[in-house]
């Protein structure tokens, strides 16, 4: 999906009163380039109160600095040595994290999660501010939230009641940076991209004396592509996970929906597509007859997509007329778009187009990130969407919050930018070798090869889907239609469990949905941390 989170800071604003308190004097910025890349942290203590419950904790921000695959440190070093020689130093990457440790806990004895967005390029400020940090920024449900003074609250479903938690920033983005010899070719890639988290997760363990701890990896969006495959990178580097938990996956980019009418005789996005495309119309009551509940709907035209809608669709121009016309009438009854217009579409409703048409008599465009959200349309002539109303709505007070919280609070980072995100979805190294495979893939990226083989070799590994209806970047059918071609053994699919939730690509903006994903999540980590 197109890194629609990337935002610019939108103004100062007023803090309420924060759970966290900064400890001793905030330190000077980084005078330098070098400082950059030289290892750092802060170290603050806070409390939060999460279901009753005050837990008080260390916070520590920072950065720590990984090399590409290969990397060789004699070089770097010969090259710092010989003045004359025209030799620029390999790529070099300081990834900057917030880290929430809980006081009083043996490290031995307690749960970690590395949390991480997607993007490709985006920060994790959006987990951050939104789901599992102490404190998350308050916004508006359906609608644009007024511009500053934001307001900041104790996070009641912060995950730090089962499990310390580490936000990580991908290399380029937050206080991290990137340079050196072809320092963009050496980690905006997908494997590039693997490599550096599971080179950062290695040091933190390191750093920070949390080898025994219960292990989580906690994946976003693309972010969820990351985290299937570093469940095996680090594997490979002896770290064995007890739990691998993606929130509205990516892990097969064939079955995205972006311009998939550019990959003709590929029909699978239009089908794992269908039941967002049903449920935004079923919220927006476009629907000729609305049914009271929308999960038995939703598993009706789940199962229409995956047969009677597939199999036209494989057929392609050898579809009668008939059968076509027919198909359009009951995509009709499912998507509230007139049969007119579906037949003009060939029976495959691109997001974009969708989003646009659902609510083009009102000139209104409904969400990407989350279909319930709905704005006017810039351009009524349009094919597809020029925007994402969810994110024009929400993106500013995140990005706000995050840079006044992590500075006033937290005391990092002073003098220095946050880059929210970085520019590098369409030039983004998509080839990917699979295990088993000699070469990279001349194709889409697809991990699930990756995960089946991390479950294979550790077959005590959970993993848990999460996703909301209203996604069309990432549609929650999607994540089913995957882990339905997981290839692993039926004593292994077992070890894949799905929650879903009447919310769009970021659950966690509504704080009743958030509550069930935080109640869904804790509950994993406490089957499957070995501690009970």
């Amino acid at each position: 999906m197109k890194n629609v989170l990337t935002r610019t800071l939108a103004g100062i604003l007023a803090i309420a009163p924060l759970a966290a308190t900064a400890a001793a004097e905030a330190p000077s910025p980084p005078a330098s380039t070098q400082e950059i890349f030289t290892p750092d942290q802060v170290e603050s203590t806070g409390s939060v109160t999460v279901g009753g419950q005050h837990i008080a904790y260390h916070a520590y921000a920072g950065r720590l600095v990984v090399h590409p695959k290969g990397w060789d440190d004699t070089e770097d070093l010969a090259a710092s040595h010989d003045k004359d020689a025209d030799k620029q130093p390999s790529a070099v990457a300081a990834m900057s994290y917030t880290a929430y440790f809980k006081d009083g806990v043996p490290a031995a004895d307690r749960p970690i999660t590395f949390v991480f967005n997607g993007g490709p390029g985006s920060s994790t400020l959006w987990l951050h501010m939104g789901a599992f940090g102490p404190v998350r920024v308050v916004t508006s449900a359906s609608q644009h939230t007024p511009p500053a003074p934001y307001k900041i609250v104790n996070n009641d479903h912060s995950l730090l009641d089962v499990s310390d938690v580490v936000f990580i920033d991908a290399p380029g983005t937050g206080f991290g940076r990137v340079a050196g010899k072809d320092a963009a070719k050496s980690f905006y890639g997908v494997d590039q991209d693997i490599h550096a988290f599971a080179e950062f997760i290695s040091q933190f363990l390191s750093k920070y004396n949390r080898w025994n701890s219960p292990k989580y990896l906690f994946g976003e969006s693309y972010g969820t592509m990351r985290a299937a495959g570093l469940t095996l990178a680090l594997q490979r580097k002896d770290v064995d996970l007890n739990g691998t938990i993606l929130l509205s996956d990516i892990l097969n980019w064939d079955l995205m929906p972006d311009d998939p009418q550019l990959n003709p005789s590929i029909d699978e996005p239009y089908i794992v597509a269908l039941p967002t495309y049903a449920a935004t119309a079923w919220y927006h009551n476009r629907l000729p007859e609305k049914p009271a509940d929308l999960e038995a709907f939703l598993t009706r035209v789940e199962d229409f997509a995956t047969t009677d809608y597939a199999a036209a669709l494989l057929k392609g121009n050898a579809l009668s007329d008939a059968d076509r016309k027919a198909m359009a009438e009951r995509l009709h009854d499912y998507t509230g778009l007139s049969v007119a217009y579906l037949l003009k579409t060939n029976l495959r409703i691109e997001y974009g187009a969708f989003q646009k048409e659902l609510l083009g008599d009102a000139d209104l465009t409904t969400g990407t990130l989350d279909t319930r959200f709905t704005g006017p349309t810039l351009d009524p002539l349009s094919k597809v969407a020029s925007y994402d109303p969810q994110s024009a709505a929400i993106s500013s007070a995140y990005v706000a919050a995050f840079n006044t919280y992590i500075r006033q609070t937290l005391h990092y980072g002073l003098g220095q930018t946050y880059k929210a995100g970085i520019d590098v979805y369409s030039s983004w190294d998509y080839r990917h070798r699979p295990p088993g495979s000699g070469r990279e893939m001349i194709a889409l990226p697809n991990v699930l090869p990756d995960l089946a083989a991390a479950m294979k070799q550790n077959p005590t590994l959970k993993v848990m889907v999460n996703g909301g209806y209203f996604d069309v970047s990432t549609p929650y059918f999607e994540g089913k239609f995957e882990m339905r071609h997981l290839p692993v053994p039926p004593a292994l699919q077992a070890n894949v469990e799905y929650h879903y939730y009447r919310s769009g690509h970021m659950v966690y903006v509504i704080p009743e949905v958030l509550a069930k994903l935080h109640a869904n999540v804790a509950d994993f980590i406490r089957r499957t941390d070995g501690l009970n």
